[in-house]
């Protein structure tokens, strides 16, 4: 991640991001707190629920304006005139704080949320024209760590700045807006930076020449359109409907949590109710981290089935404890899951998405996510005013959790798989995918190379985003406890007396423009030398413009998986064994063994460093 700050732009560009979810963070929190103080119970909960409301109730009317400004003019332009209207608004709520005002600060938290709301496509858009392709997951990272980091210090600030600023005793409302109306100052000094940070963004992006149509948007022309480019492709609308789940079932939790606190847990302090709750945005921050490392050769779809199962983990704990310590513990691992999910289906819809259409994308991203939260509000404020209590509601987001957690599992499973296949080995191998780049991404390619170890079949997967299928004697594919992974990973058995059918089903693999993987040795190496190629391969060959990429594994000889002489002597003593998967250039499919023999050959002269 160290290298998206050499990106000109990005450090202005951050700070304003960050800048603009701490103010908005904010007003609510200063808001959510008097909440707080004057109510209990089922009260409590309905106002925060309707707060949180207001805040996305813009995201949903302003959805296609927003997305339109986005993409007729520059992002940068947008932000700068967002983020002085950011100033004005603070302004008029610093003067309601002042005048005891209540329910017109609650209200004002409308209009900044509208502010938000125009904003939100074009700062996310941006990421695109600063980055580039080759940094969007690490930029996607930075900006939900950045994001969340803001998120963290306004919680932590105003609720500490809130509670010391309660000097007297107070009957409602009005008397603590009187008391920390100098906060509203901060607010308006955060909007202001944040307005002169927007003056040093860099402008990159091409405006379209496009008009908005009023009558078009008031009788719903636009949003049909922008919901048919939305539904056009399946992953980004699944992608954006996981994050809609997930997002709305935080909102509840949050929403429910103070009421939960204050009558089971018996705590009145807001610095530990929302220390309690910021502990989540701690686990963003380390789980945006994770995302990253865990996507440094390509966006892993894996990391959303783990954020998945690790949300509906901690929230089996939720209602379980009383405990302040593991409650701690719970809200910074449902952190972590929830970074690891928001990261990748945020980079997946990006990479997704038709540069022409990003913008109406992301704005739908957002109107349809902030159409789920309210819905979700919504129903909790209902179930509220009908009797049901905290724990109620904790057991009702634990249901939605397993069902996004079992949608996802259905989509990503083999990606999964990998993911725990290279994270176990990652403990004591340092594995390096080499010249990835060799490999098309889109079309049949036949993958051949060395067979080293008994994890071969793992090695020459990472680094590779398109999924491999690979030919597996039938003997070790039948095994009682091999079987479920390999059909997990569709896997093709192959045997002596089966050889033409298991060749047809690659074959036809191939055609479907999938990546199929043999070891043509037929055989794992004794001695870590590369064998005799024999020639079974061309009976796969497809008339469809298909590819042969060799593949060298270096440093896998000697291990324990593989069959060495020394392979139960530790290597390098503690330290981790480094393995290399190189990739070569393209061969024609006809190639000969003895042809495909040199190229794999070549790649273990020009790279290898194998030391049992």
């Amino acid at each position: 991640m160290s290298g998206i700050w050499k990106i000109a732009g990005v450090f202005p560009y951050t700070l304003a991001l960050f800048l603009n979810a701490f103010t908005d963070l904010g007003h609510k929190i200063i808001i959510q707190n008097t909440v707080f103080k004057i109510y209990d119970d089922q009260t409590q909960v309905i106002y925060t629920a309707i707060l949180n409301a207001l805040i996305l109730l813009p995201f949903i009317l302003l959805f296609t304006p927003a997305g339109f400004l986005a993409h007729r003019f520059s992002k940068v332009r947008v932000m700068r005139y967002g983020a002085f209207a950011a100033v004005v608004i603070t302004l008029l709520i610093t003067y309601s704080y002042y005048q005891g005002w209540f329910w017109a600060s609650f209200a004002l938290t409308l209009i900044l949320a509208a502010q938000s709301a125009i904003y939100s496509p074009a700062k996310y858009g941006y990421i695109k024209e600063i980055a580039g392709e080759n940094g969007f997951a690490p930029l996607n990272a930075l900006v939900q760590a950045s994001t969340t980091v803001a998120i963290l210090s306004g919680i932590m600030a105003y609720t500490v700045l809130f509670e010391n600023s309660l000097e007297r005793s107070y009957a409602n409302e009005g008397d603590i807006l009187h008391q920390i109306a100098p906060l509203g100052w901060l607010l308006v000094a955060g909007s202001l930076i944040e307005f002169l940070l927007t003056l040093r963004l860099i402008d990159r992006g091409e405006p379209a020449r496009i008009r908005f149509n009023i009558k078009k948007y008031l009788n719903g022309g636009y949003l049909r359109k922008n919901w048919i480019l939305l539904r056009r492709n399946r992953e980004i609308f699944d992608a954006v409907v996981y994050l809609s789940l997930f997002w709305s079932i935080s909102q509840v939790i949050l929403a429910a949590f103070g009421a939960y606190a204050k009558r089971t847990l018996e705590i009145d302090n807001t610095i530990v109710v929302q220390g309690l709750m910021a502990l989540a945005a701690f686990g963003i921050i380390a789980g945006s981290i994770i995302a990253s490392r865990m996507s440094r050769y390509y966006l892993h779809k894996g990391l959303i089935v783990a954020g998945a199962v690790q949300i509906s983990a901690m929230l089996v704990i939720l209602p379980l404890t009383y405990n302040l310590y593991l409650i701690g513990v719970v809200f910074f691992g449902f952190g972590i899951g929830g970074a690891m999910m928001i990261v990748s289906l945020n980079a997946l819809i990006q990479i997704k998405a038709p540069a022409a259409h990003l913008s109406y994308i992301l704005s739908g991203n957002n109107w349809l996510q902030n159409i789920f939260m309210t819905a979700f509000l919504i129903l909790t404020s209902v179930f509220a005013y009908a009797g049901w209590d905290s724990l109620t509601l904790f057991y009702a987001m634990l249901g939605v959790s397993l069902v996004l957690t079992f949608a996802v599992l259905a989509r990503y499973k083999d990606y999964f798989l990998w993911l725990i296949f290279e994270n176990i080995l990652a403990l004591r191998y340092n594995i390096i995918p080499m010249h990835t780049h060799n490999i098309p991404r889109s079309g049949p390619v036949l993958l051949m190379g060395n067979h080293i170890s008994w994890i071969d079949w793992i090695l020459v997967q990472i680094g590779v985003e398109r999924r491999i299928r690979y030919l597996m004697e039938r003997s070790i594919y039948q095994k009682r406890f091999i079987r479920p992974i390999m059909e997990l990973g569709e896997v093709i058995p192959i045997s002596q007396n089966g050889a033409k059918e298991a060749f047809k089903e690659a074959r036809n693999r191939l055609d479907n423009g999938e990546i199929v993987a043999i070891f043509p040795e037929g055989a794992i190496s004794h001695d870590g030398n590369i064998g005799k190629i024999y020639p079974g391969y061309r009976a796969i060959a497809t008339e469809h413009k298909s590819v042969i990429i060799p593949f060298y594994i270096d440093g896998a000889y000697g291990s324990v998986f593989s069959r060495s002489a020394r392979r139960h002597v530790r290597a390098r003593g503690w330290f981790r064994r480094t393995i290399r998967i190189i990739y070569g250039e393209p061969l024609e499919m006809q190639s000969d063994p003895e042809t495909v023999y040199n190229a794999i050959m070549h790649l273990k002269e020009t790279y290898g460093t194998q030391q049992a």
